[in-house]
């Protein structure tokens, strides 16, 4: 499903049949429903374990400020994704989430697919996209930002050719699987997770990522975290709290 240019926001219940979903979206340790709120789409559980609903937005709030302050392509991910001075590659981020890392690097002038497997998160984007490409200070953004539902590990290749986009560079970003509670301080994140869970199939997303891309598969990772199992990094960038692992494409490997 690929996102167009949507604004008008439709019924709980027309939106639920639009995406398989049921209207409440059953957690394992409390109930999460997907539903309109002042005009845009949330995903809302029980405050004080969750918080705050959870939106997607590109127009307003952290989203916004890193647009205007965040550094431009010296950016750890710009760097990362190789974004240089007279370079823009195009960019698959197969683990799409909220779409705030998809959203720098087209930002950035990137041409960014973005693909998410969990069909509640692919709502929130769908919707969050709507509204950036209807205001004036996002819509170029938005412009070069495809969404498609879909599990890139599964089928990364199908989803890539039929969106059109060259996958010169694949950004992967999978849930690390946290061992103590308290790595989960973030509410926002715990609402996520209930979702999205940890990515047990990395290993196998980083071979397709590999198998797809034509230059570089770059994956985010905690900066104390081991590399996906699997081939080794050939390169890394380290930041304060993450770092990037970069491969390169099997037949520049062989070159």
């Amino acid at each position: 499903m690929s996102i167009g240019s949507r604004v008008a926001v439709e019924s709980d219940a027309d939106l639920a049949k639009r995406w398989a979903l049921p209207l409440r979206v059953e957690a394992a340790d409390a109930p999460l429903m997907l539903r309109v709120e002042a005009g845009r789409l949330v995903l809302a559980g029980d405050p004080g374990t969750y918080g705050h609903p959870l939106a997607v937005d590109f127009v307003a709030g952290r989203v916004a400020h890193r647009r205007r302050f965040g550094g431009g392509r010296g950016q750890l991910i710009a760097r990362a994704c190789g974004l240089g001075k007279g370079v823009t590659p195009s960019v698959v981020d197969a683990t799409a989430g909220l779409g705030r890392d998809a959203f720098v690097l087209a930002s950035l002038g990137a041409e960014v697919l973005l693909v998410e497997r969990v069909a509640a998160i692919a709502a929130l984007l769908e919707d969050g996209l709507a509204r950036a490409s209807a205001d004036p200070d996002t819509a170029e953004i938005a412009a070069r930002m495809r969404l498609v539902h879909g599990d890139a590990g599964r089928d990364l290749a199908r989803r890539v050719e039929e969106s059109g986009i060259a996958p010169q560079v694949i950004h992967l970003d999978p849930m690390f699987p946290h061992r103590t509670k308290s790595a989960l301080v973030k509410k926002e994140m715990r609402l996520f997770r209930e979702l999205a869970g940890d990515d047990a199939d990395a290993p196998r997303l980083l071979e397709a990522a590999l198998d797809v891309a034509t230059h570089r598969v770059v994956v985010k990772r905690p900066r104390k975290a081991p590399p996906i199992a699997g081939p080794s990094p050939r390169h890394t960038l380290e930041g304060k709290t993450s770092r990037y692992d970069l491969y390169v494409h099997r037949a520049l490997t062989a070159s």
